[in-house]
């Protein structure tokens, strides 16, 4: 199996956040789950060059070099069953985007948007407080628009500061 590493920058990207950090029972299943999704995934009888990665034991993103073979409607559906399959064999939730993540020192934290809303207008982050931007769609995307300050992202555009 690829590595993230491995694919080149104009790889495609999706990225799943759950809303609780993973334990080490659910990282071995989502190793073992990502191995046996990665050597069957095709799109249009194509074998993907795909990688899964996990990041910061919250993340699961998947990665394709779309210049081996395009992820077309029935490869993205192929990943979404996927993902859907591991929200049911783990009891956790991966596709509800209301649910963002911010670091705070080293540590990364899950909260709905209303809530992250909340904690701005608390003062427990702030503008210059580094978000998940979890809409990237290149590998490029992930290095340079992954992780951004909260007034840089799409997130501010939900939040509405009290005056």
């Amino acid at each position: 199996m690829k590595k993230l590493n491995e694919l080149p920058e104009h790889s495609r990207v999706w990225i799943y956040q759950a809303s609780a950090e993973f334990s080490g029972k659910e990282l071995e299943l989502l190793e073992h789950k990502s191995n046996e999704f990665l050597s069957s995934w095709t799109s249009h009888e194509n074998k993907m060059d795909a990688a899964v990665a996990i990041l910061y034991n919250r993340f699961i993103l998947l990665a394709v070099d779309e210049n081996t073979a395009p992820a077309s409607g029935c490869g993205i559906d192929k990943s979404l069953r996927f993902i859907q399959d591991l929200e049911k064999q783990m009891g956790i939730s991966l596709l509800d985007r209301m649910q963002v993540a911010y670091k705070t020192g080293d540590q990364v934290i899950g909260c709905s948007l209303p809530e992250l809303e909340k904690r701005y207008n608390t003062k427990q982050v702030n503008d210059q407080t580094i978000v998940f931007n979890n809409l990237v769609s290149t590998k490029a995307d992930l290095t340079s628009n992954w992780q951004i300050p909260l007034k840089e992202s799409w997130m501010m555009l939900r939040i509405s500061p009290v005056v």
